[in-house]
């Protein structure tokens, strides 16, 4: 025994010593990392600002070494210390898409917020382009947090997030990870864990698929690594399911389209999700103890994902989760909520006047409650 205890003294003891000599010979400063960006200055949103708040572009550093561009909007003549909240998604798309049109929405309520480009994406730095990771997404949103801590005009005790999309499930899982956010909406979340590795519906939850499909992806990185996979069809075929329909009114039509958005143009790198298809990032999420408003549509696709995942989060159990957990130990500040006929696009802007697709000129923004999304984060700020 005497032995053993000699040894870990030892070994915590040399650990030290690295510790210190790495210390001494490189500071610990996010400011080493810092990339200079090259940020367009003119306003190119799909949205108009807004006469009520202020708006400037501003970047920030992950622990990853990469530097993300961000649309900062603060509410006109405010004073004091404010509440903040970061918002990122729909996954594929820009800061000058839908996150920023929520984070402009929660600036006119009073909120500090903070709209920023994934690592890869956008504004953002990172090569190659468009690729994506679970590990990396959930620092970009904890990043965001450590950003807005440091601001003069934040409260760093009253800040929350807000995912739309595939970042309604980033999200979640940096709200199980990090417990300086204290409360979360996932909007019209997706799951991309869930999809990447089951496909839609879970259709695809099988070891024979997901082998064929780490087969393709080994063939692709040695014959063409940087190939892109494409963003939303165009044209439409006429037989293409209505979500496509969705997607397509939003991303390719004058409502949503911008040259940066991977969804608008030519997606993501064919490899670029590939991490996501290994993993299941919401394992922990019944342990958030922080309040969480799960908001989807009642006619999109995508409802399964946000239901299963609030399930999941509340009780520990869900239709489409493989394993179970323990119930939330604070269930009463979680919500879901869903909105009577809307899609899954509907809740990136607040929806289009014709359904079919054929007029895509933006309606009165009537599927999203604002106001419901400003109380909650007063409520829980």
């Amino acid at each position: 025994m005497k032995h053993i205890c000699m040894l870990a003294t030892g070994m915590i003891v040399a650990t030290l010593a690295l510790s210190a000599c790495s210390n001494n010979q490189e500071t610990n400063n996010t400011d080493n990392m810092k990339q200079e960006l090259v940020l367009t200055q003119e306003w190119d949103k799909v949205f108009p600002l807004s006469e009520k708040v202020n708006h400037r572009k501003v970047t920030f550093e992950t622990q990853y070494g990469l530097t993300l561009a961000a649309d900062l909007y603060t509410p006109k003549d405010a004073q004091g210390k404010l509440a903040a909240i970061a918002v990122s998604g729909p996954f594929g798309a820009v800061k000058e898409q839908s996150s920023g049109l929520y984070a402009m929405r929660m600036a006119e309520h009073g909120f500090v917020a903070l709209a920023f480009d994934p690592s890869y994406t956008g504004e953002s730095s990172g090569e190659p382009r468009r690729t994506a990771s679970p590990d990396i997404n959930t620092e970009d949103f904890m990043a965001a947090v450590d950003y807005l801590s440091k601001l003069e005009n934040v409260d760093p005790e009253r800040i929350g997030i807000i995912g739309i999309c595939g970042w309604g499930g980033i999200a979640l899982n940096a709200a199980a990870a990090d417990t300086r956010i204290k409360a979360t909406v996932a909007s019209t979340m997706y799951d991309m864990t869930r999809i990447s590795g089951n496909g839609y519906y879970d259709s695809e939850d099988k070891e024979e698929s997901r082998h064929a499909a780490r087969e393709a992806m080994g063939k692709q990185r040695l014959s063409d690594p940087t190939a892109m996979a494409g963003g939303v069809v165009d044209p439409l075929p006429e037989d293409a399911p209505q979500f496509v329909k969705d997607y397509h009114a939003y991303y390719k039509t004058p409502r949503g389209y911008h040259k940066r958005s991977g969804n608008s143009n030519d997606g993501w790198r064919v490899i670029g999700t590939q991490a996501y298809a290994n993993a299941r990032f919401l394992y922990y999420i019944n342990e958030i103890r922080s309040a969480v408003l799960v908001m989807h549509g009642a006619e999109a696709h995508s409802r399964y994902f946000g239901e299963a995942a609030y399930h999941y989060m509340v009780e520990g159990k869900a239709e489409g989760y493989n394993f179970v957990g323990k119930p939330n130990p604070n269930p009463e500040n979680k919500q879901l909520l869903i909105i009577p006929g809307a899609t899954h696009c509907d809740l990136y802007d607040g929806g289009v006047c014709d359904r079919s697709g054929a007029n895509s000129t933006k309606g009165e923004e009537n599927y999203i409650p604002w106001d419901t999304l400003a109380d909650f984060f007063i409520k829980n700020l």
